[in-house]
């Protein structure tokens, strides 16, 4: 098996020479960084991954989670890494100081969680939910409940999950019927089921604290009367002891991936002693929530770009020894077998996987600046940065994971047979990447946001923002006579798309929602596709600057492959999208269930 999972290479050459991380250190803000300071922080995360986190990656798939006479086991090194992290000061890293973090910025958060996360994806699962849920009472909640709950939390002694989904109400979190009660005291009793709860119970951790969405008792019906409560497994009592909460595991899911992360089916409440403790205002739930489901979008569409990366490591591996066939030019039978990575065909899918994972890669490090400039700047450039990170939120959080899926079953496939068994481990990161088009909103849910939602938003301002941004990039590419025709390709795609989305919000404009948000899916792979490619082209005009100067030519020559590649290969599939989205036939608003039998 492969020991790279990652480039650190790739990463810091985001981070220094695409992103420029180093802008940041112009805000008072990010003032006491410097690359230095980050280049640490990455190097600590693989040298924490290759110590805790990528041993165990197929020890932990293997031995699963298990529930026994209601008690749920998972692997050791699960609890291990989150106490780590945790006295590490990892999980609250990227909180102001006010807060208790160190201000790091999330460039060189996501960084570090990229690599975590290639090393290990179900075993780092469980702390970005500790931290993003621990946020949540920072953010929102008062000070008893920061002392109480989110300090043990952000300390890693402490698991926090986020309990949204019912049996009833998955997507549609209107239908939520889990029930809050006021006491008289200032808790609330709570009563209900929450499925699919990832990190929900286990035995190792000392407490779980459930970030839980519930109705109180009047509250006006839909979204509007959702509330957001701390449910623990183990209330803190006046005297500080841990008391039993009613919290009870009915059961664990088993899962077609992710084998070592956990995922329950929680009651509270069945024996009517169950409390929360309301975060903020009543009826203010689920706009709380959504700073931690936005947060946790990036986080997962990361976790597609890490296990493709995993994979693409693993099967390149394996490819530069295997020996397969010969060349079509070759009629010597009896000449030596050639390396299967010489084969175009095999060459292909690499240049696929490459271009996917660090394509995907540079959006997620973009994402990070706007929502670091969020933070640290003010008035139109926050304004701005606010608002094509709410545009891209969607995009790569879905994008990442749907071709995630694909450039992992490239790899699989570069393995022949050998990819289908577990004595390499691109089975189980196809098992294991399959569910990230799932968290946190389906990519139907996502595409429909994009779309319906963040194109629109403040007249069009975002989605007119990111043209702005891509035509910047093709502007300053176009000044460079072996990127011009790549320029020009870009370009005309983006005008058509222009005029596609002219076409769609017209729809809008007419009432036609059906007919405006029926290929919302392929609207998002067509936004992803040009996204993607914005991103190759930024990367490899600072590749070519730094050819020049015959730095690394090896690795800076890749990228202008890759380019060659994602322009020629994969690009060009915007034009069928197209095609699709401004097409009238309506092929799929037909209602009538019979012609589907």
């Amino acid at each position: 098996m492969s020991s790279q999972f990652i480039s650190i290479e790739n990463l810091k050459f985001l981070l220094h020479k695409v992103h420029k991380i180093d802008d940041l250190f112009q805000y008072p803000y990010f003032s006491e960084y410097n690359n230095e300071a980050i280049d640490m922080v990455v190097d600590s995360a693989l040298d924490f991954s290759n110590k805790e986190l990528f041993p165990y990656l197929v020890e932990m798939d293997q031995q699963g989670v298990s529930f026994k006479d209601g008690k749920v086991s998972v692997h050791p090194q699960v609890y291990k890494v989150l106490n780590k992290l945790g006295e590490a000061g990892f999980l609250n890293a990227s909180l102001s100081f006010e807060e208790g973090g160190i201000q790091l910025p999330y460039m060189a958060h996501y960084a570090a969680s990229l690599v975590y996360t290639a090393a290990n994806n179900g075993g780092i699962g469980y702390t970005g939910l500790t931290a993003g849920a621990a946020h949540l009472i920072t953010s929102f909640g008062n000070e008893e409940l920061k002392k109480t709950y989110a300090e043990k939390m952000y300390q890693g002694i402490w698991q926090g999950t986020m309990a949204m989904t019912e049996p009833e109400a998955g997507s549609s979190l209107s239908d939520i019927t889990t029930k809050a009660i006021p006491t008289e005291t200032s808790g609330y009793k709570i009563s209900g089921q929450k499925i699919f709860i990832s990190g929900g119970d286990y035995d190792d951790a000392e407490n779980i604290v459930h970030l839980t969405l519930a109705r109180v008792e009047g509250a006006p019906r839909g979204t509007k009367g959702i509330s957001l409560f701390v449910v623990p497994k183990l209330r803190v009592e006046e005297d500080g002891s841990l008391k039993n909460n009613d919290v009870t595991t009915a059961g664990i899911f088993h899962k077609l991936g992710q084998h070592g992360y956990v995922t329950t089916h929680l009651m509270m409440g069945e024996n009517n002693e169950c409390i929360g403790y309301l975060v903020g205002e009543e009826n203010m739930g689920l706009k709380y929530m959504f700073q931690m489901m936005n947060a946790a979008r990036i986080e997962v569409g990361l976790t597609g770009v890490s296990i493709a990366s995993a994979a693409y490591y693993a099967s390149l591996q394996y490819a530069q020894e295997r020996r397969q066939g010969r060349h079509p030019s070759s009629k010597d039978s009896a000449s030596e077998p050639v390396k299967i990575i010489e084969h175009a065909d095999v060459r292909r899918m690499f240049f696929m996987q490459k271009s996917i994972v660090e394509g995907c890669a540079s959006l997620v490090i973009e994402c990070a600046k706007y929502l670091d400039l969020s933070k640290a700047s003010s008035g139109e450039e926050k304004e701005n940065s606010l608002l094509l990170l709410e545009l891209l939120t969607p995009i790569v959080k879905a994008y990442p994971t749907e071709m995630g899926i694909q450039s992992v079953s490239n790899g699989l496939q570069c393995l022949g047979g050998y990819g289908y068994c577990q004595d390499f481990p691109l089975e189980q990161l196809y098992r294991d990447i399959r569910i990230t088009t799932l968290y946190e909103g389906t990519t139907g849910i996502q595409s429909l946001d994009l779309l319906g939602r963040k194109m629109t938003m403040h007249d069009g301002k975002a989605a007119k923002l990111l043209i702005k941004e891509i035509f910047a990039v093709i502007e300053e590419a176009s000044g460079l006579d072996e990127l011009l025709k790549y320029a020009d390709l870009l370009k005309s795609y983006l005008d058509e798309y222009q005029k596609v989305m002219g076409k769609l919000m017209s729809l809008a404009r007419q009432g036609k929602p059906e007919e405006f948000l029926a290929d919302a899916n392929l609207f998002m792979e067509l936004t992803g596709n040009l996204v993607i490619g914005w991103q190759w082209l930024k990367q490899v005009i600072i590749a070519m600057e730094e050819l020049k100067k015959d730095k690394n030519a090896v690795f800076y020559s890749s990228k202008i492959e890759t380019l060659r590649y994602y322009f020629i290969y994969e690009l060009p599939k915007c034009k069928g999208l197209m095609d699709i989205l401004v097409n009238d036939e309506g092929v799929t608003l037909t209602k009538e269930e019979e012609h589907l039998i």
